[in-house]
């Protein structure tokens, strides 16, 4: 048996402190360990939810496109059985903007093409024949909604936009065999028109390019 001496000595002294110090080491450490376990699970919980909601939102996005294709465009014409001979003279077009018909060889580039000034119609057709959306305006046209058709044509590759100041309406959407007007830029049938058309099924030569034309 240890004499009290002994008990009471620095050493003995020394050996208790260092117990404590470690005793209180170990505690921080499982501490330590629930605080971590506990915002992992949290973090893990969090990741899960959010995958589910960014699934979701996907999903719905993906059956609102799927619904915008499937859908009629309310207000639109559609003209069937247009020609599509390749030719270097003029052609006198049934509508304005032309949907259709006989073409130059080569297409007015439509990889998400603003242009400011008149394009001509034979290749605008060509580009529409390839899956393009031909967005036009005229000088009735609010600049404002101009500025957003631009915006939405400037990021969406086979599209093309220009002015057409004979035309009816300010502002036309066109694709191979349909046509379309809206008042403004924020008419919903504008993103179903893109969503519809851009190389929907009404294309005769999906895929085909859509740069390396003309350019002005």
């Amino acid at each position: 048996m240890a004499s009290a001496k002994n008990q009471n000595s620095p050493a003995a002294a020394r050996r208790a402190k260092l117990e404590e110090a470690r005793r209180k080491e170990r505690a921080r450490e499982r501490r330590s360990r629930i605080i971590t376990i506990t915002a992992a699970v949290a973090v893990l919980a969090g990741l899960v939810a959010g995958g589910g909601y960014l699934m979701s939102a996907a999903d719905e996005k993906d059956k609102a496109e799927d619904q915008a294709r499937t859908s009629p465009v309310t207000g639109e014409k559609s003209w069937d059985d247009l020609t599509q001979d390749h030719v270097e003279t003029p052609v006198d077009y049934p509508m304005n903007p032309p949907v259709g018909g006989n073409h130059d060889p080569v297409w007015m580039n439509c990889d998400a093409d603003v242009y400011t000034e008149a394009i001509p119609n034979e290749n605008a057709v060509h580009s529409l024949e390839h899956g393009a959306v031909w967005v036009t305006y005229n000088d009735k046209a609010p600049d404002a909604d101009v500025k957003a058709l631009a915006e939405r044509v400037g990021k969406t590759p086979y599209s093309l936009m220009s002015p057409v100041a004979d035309q009816k309406d300010p502002l036309m959407l066109s694709a191979w065999g349909k046509q379309l007007t809206v008042k403004s830029a924020t008419d919903a049938r504008v993103a179903q028109f893109f969503t519809k058309y851009v190389q929907g099924a009404q294309t005769p030569e999906p895929g085909a390019a859509c740069s390396g034309g003309v350019a002005k």
